[in-house]
């Protein structure tokens, strides 16, 4: 059975398991550094680039492995959400287990390796100040 969740996974076809209270607090921070208060649905930044409440580009999105179309970043927070753990379970499983928020803040924001960048700091930064509130 592990095998076989351990293919689905690499396949992309196993759904990011719902997040827990303290990932629900990273996400709603990075959500809160991204788009503002409110539901940040609609929301397209980036000159047109990225959508949605978690600000999704495209390359982001089809790194995840979700299915469904990329348009749902724009129009689902749950669905904005899974495509981000997904991301991250495959570019920093190690820092999801952990709960590396800074790790997982820095590759949000600058791929999948953010976390190295310098330019990426300040990022963390915010994310840092919004999940202490």
């Amino acid at each position: 059975m592990k095998v076989l969740a351990i293919a689905l996974l690499a396949l992309g076809t196993l759904a990011a398991a719902p997040a827990d209270k303290d990932t629900q607090r990273f996400l709603d921070a990075i959500k809160r550094v991204e788009t503002g208060a409110g539901s940040g649905l609609g929301v397209v930044g980036d000159n047109g680039k990225a959508l949605g409440p978690m600000q999704i580009h495209k390359v982001y999105w089809i790194d995840s492995r979700v299915s469904g179309l990329y348009e749902q970043c724009g129009t689902s927070r749950e669905y904005s959400d899974k495509v981000v753990l997904a991301y991250m379970q495959r570019y920093a499983p190690r820092a999801l287990a952990e709960k590396n928020w800074e790790v997982l803040a820095r590759i949000h924001n600058g791929g999948p390796k953010g976390h190295t960048k310098k330019a990426t700091v300040g990022y963390w930064n915010k994310v840092k100040k919004e999940m202490s509130k």
